[in-house]
C-alpha cells in the first residue's frame, strides 16, 4: 500500500497532469528546449483559443449561449489568476492558494469534512482500478494522517498558519511546490 508521501505525490501528479493538459490545449505549454527566438515570442503572443462551435457546446452541455460565455470568461480569468500564482508566486503565495482549495467554505479553517470531500474526489478521479488497489477507507485515513501532521494545536481544524508552517517543514511538499518554477 502507498504511504502518505506516495499518495501526496499521486495527488500532485494528477493535478500536474491536469494543468499540463489544459496548458497544452490552450497552446501555452511546449517542452522547454533550445534558444528563444523572435519567432517563438511572436507565436506565444498570438496564441488564442477559440472553443468549439457554440451550438455544439450548448447541445453537449445543456447550457445556454449566455451561460457558456459567462462560464468561459470566468474560467479564463480564474485559470490565469491561479496559474500566475502557481508559476510565478512565492512559496507563501502557492501555499495560501493550496490552502484555499481545501477551505471549501472560505472560513479560514480546513475541517475534516472539507478535507474528506477533497480526498474523496481525488480518489474518485484516480479510479477504482488503481494498482495497488485503494482501500475503501483510504480517503478517511489520508484525512486523519493530514490532521495529525497539520493540526498543531489539536483543535480539530487546520488554520492557514498551521498549514503553511507544517508545509514549510515537509521536504516532499516543498519539493512539489517547486515543480512549476520553470514551466513557462
Amino acid at each position: 500500500m502507498l504511504s502518505l508521501d506516495g499518495l501526496e505525490m499521486i495527488a500532485v501528479l494528477v493535478v500536474m497532469g491536469l494543468f499540463i493538459k489544459v496548458l497544452e490545449q490552450f497552446g501555452m505549454f511546449e517542452p522547454v528546449g533550445g534558444e528563444d527566438s523572435e519567432e517563438d515570442d511572436f507565436e506565444l503572443s498570438t496564441v488564442c483559443h477559440r472553443p468549439e462551435s457554440m451550438d455544439k457546446l450548448q447541445e453537449q452541455t445543456k447550457f445556454t449561449k449566455k451561460e457558456l460565455q459567462v462560464l468561459y470568461r470566468g474560467f479564463k480569468n480564474d485559470f490565469v489568476f491561479g496559474l500566475s500564482i502557481i508559476l510565478r508566486g512565492t512559496i507563501n503565495d502557492r501555499l495560501s492558494w493550496a490552502f484555499n482549495l481545501y477551505d471549501l467554505n472560505k472560513d479560514g479553517c480546513i475541517t475534516k469534512e472539507e478535507m474528506l470531500d477533497i480526498m474523496t474526489s481525488i480518489y474518485d478521479m484516480m479510479g477504482k482500478y488503481t494498482y495497488p488497489n485503494m482501500q475503501e477507507d483510504a480517503p478517511r485515513e489520508h484525512v486523519e494522517s493530514f490532521f495529525q501532521k497539520m493540526d498543531r494545536n489539536k483543535d480539530g481544524v487546520v488554520t492557514i498558519e498551521e498549514f503553511i508552517e507544517s508545509c514549510k517543514k515537509d521536504e516532499n511538499i516543498m519539493q512539489s511546490m517547486q515543480l512549476f518554477d520553470n514551466v513557462i
